[in-house]
């Protein structure tokens, strides 16, 4: 049973076959989706070095338990204790070596309609082979002449790239509540189960959004200090509060009779994170009380730096998951006609599911048997079923993010991956700005039908 595995996974390496796990009991898989999952593991295996690149923990245990360090990187050329190996620098480097990888695929597959041609064989096989290739894109940026110039117009070239994808980003959120209020919906008359779970859950997000609101005021106010905390929590408070009764009003329902609470839910429980997020990220604020001088507007960790970790890592966690679903879901069907401002002509599928953003499954395809692993659906026998060029470019976007996140954005030096949500203005704006682009966005797709009718009829 191995050896068959064995051949598979070879094909798949250095041929055009489609990748797939050697175990039987795994799932069958698409192989559009075999693909895209491919690409995302190169991409989060670069974002994990960058993120190692940028922790002086990882540093000094590579100092602690590497024989020879010192001599180690005098010989690799790579300055005193591998500086250049390490810090802002290196994630640049690497990020540029990505971007570069994703931004000539998504040059080479332009207008790749047919998934038989050659080009088509190279974006969706040959894993090996780009694996080499987006190595040496890493390692050669790292000899790039004029250091000094090419970091400086490599950092606003990835912060108009990171702009743009965190807008991306931020329409698919909008879609993806859109969508799944539109799908839970369409169970209702089939099944009154759906109806019960889409009050459950727009409880339970509202409840969590009102939650998040008494937490802000709580441990990031104070009645003397903070004015900005207080001036933000409220706007984002009451803007939340808008979208939710304008997704219920007459004349939206009129248009749009799946408009419900569960968007403004989710859009409102995220607003909430990003205005955390951003509370947390700006400097802190010191003022005299009783004599002393004391932090105010921050939660208390209760003396704890573990805990505080614990919260970086997750936010982490948050963003990065974020990022990873922006990449893989937005060059589909529904989420390109999302961007693209404009209702999908294709109607949402009656049949309800819990993860409905992975897909409905009972399409039939060509199916291959592969013997000792994972099965293979060739769900693109007959053409691509999402746009090749325009998911590199998005992956490339996603790289100038993730490069711009890791390094805090404009406040780089001596930052430290630890700190990734701590002591930054660039940061709290950033956050502060997204929150508000992402209610304009939602709002935006309530009150587009009744300006532009045409453009949204189905």
């Amino acid at each position: 049973m191995c050896t068959p595995c064995c051949f598979s996974q070879l094909a798949c390496c250095c041929g055009s076959a489609a990748c797939s796990c050697c175990c039987k009991c795994c799932p069958n898989i698409k192989q559009s989706t075999g693909t895209r999952f491919m690409y995302a593991l190169y991409f989060m295996l670069v974002t994990v070095i960058c993120v190692i690149m940028m922790s002086p923990t990882v540093e000094d245990a590579m100092k602690d338990h590497i024989p020879f360090y010192s001599e180690l990187c005098e010989k690799l050329n790579a300055g005193e204790n591998c500086q250049t190996l390490v810090g802002y620098s290196a994630v640049y480097k690497m990020s540029f070596g990505m971007a570069c990888f994703f931004l000539f695929f998504a040059i080479f597959t332009i207008r790749v309609n047919d998934s038989t041609g050659c080009r088509a064989a190279v974006h969706n096989g040959f894993w090996l082979i780009k694996f080499i290739v987006l190595v040496l894109c890493c390692t050669g940026a790292f000899f790039i002449p004029q250091q000094e110039t090419f970091l400086e117009v490599w950092r606003y070239v990835g912060a108009g790239g990171g702009f743009i994808f965190l807008l991306i980003q931020l329409v698919l959120l909008v879609e993806f509540a859109h969508r799944w209020n539109t799908n839970w919906s369409s169970g209702v008359k089939y099944n009154r189960f759906w109806y019960a779970a889409l009050a459950f859950v727009t409880l339970l997000l509202f409840t969590a959004a009102v939650g998040a609101v008494v937490f802000l005021w709580l441990f990031y106010t104070h009645p003397e200090a903070c004015l900005l905390n207080k001036i933000f929590l409220g706007i984002n408070g009451s803007l939340c509060l808008i979208v939710s009764l304008l997704a219920i009003s007459p004349c939206i329902q009129k248009l749009q009779p799946t408009s419900g609470l569960l968007q403004p839910g989710v859009i409102s429980v995220y607003v909430m994170y990003l205005t955390f997020s951003a509370f947390s990220s700006k400097p802190k604020e010191i003022m005299e009380i009783d004599g002393k001088n004391q932090t105010v507007c921050v939660f208390g960790f209760s003396g704890s730096e573990s805990d505080r970790k614990i919260v970086t890592v997750l936010g982490t966690i948050i963003l990065f998951a974020c990022v990873l679903y922006s990449c893989l879901t937005s060059t589909t069907k529904r989420s390109s006609a999302a961007l693209r401002v404009y209702r999908n002509s294709e109607p949402e599928s009656g049949r309800a599911r819990c993860c409905f953003c992975l897909g409905d499954d009972t399409d039939e395809f060509d199916e291959e048997k592969t013997g000792s692993g994972q099965n293979v659906m060739y769900d693109e026998r007959e053409g691509t079923v999402y746009s090749y060029a325009y998911f590199h470019f998005v992956f490339f976007l996603g790289s100038l993010y993730v490069m711009m996140t890791a390094t805090n954005w404009f406040h780089y030096d001596g930052h430290k991956i630890e700190k990734l949500l701590d002591d930054s203005w660039s940061v709290f704006w950033i956050k502060m700005a997204s929150s508000w682009v992402c209610l304009f966005l939602y709002m935006l797709t309530l009150i587009a039908p009744m300006l532009c009718p045409k453009r949204f009829e189905a």
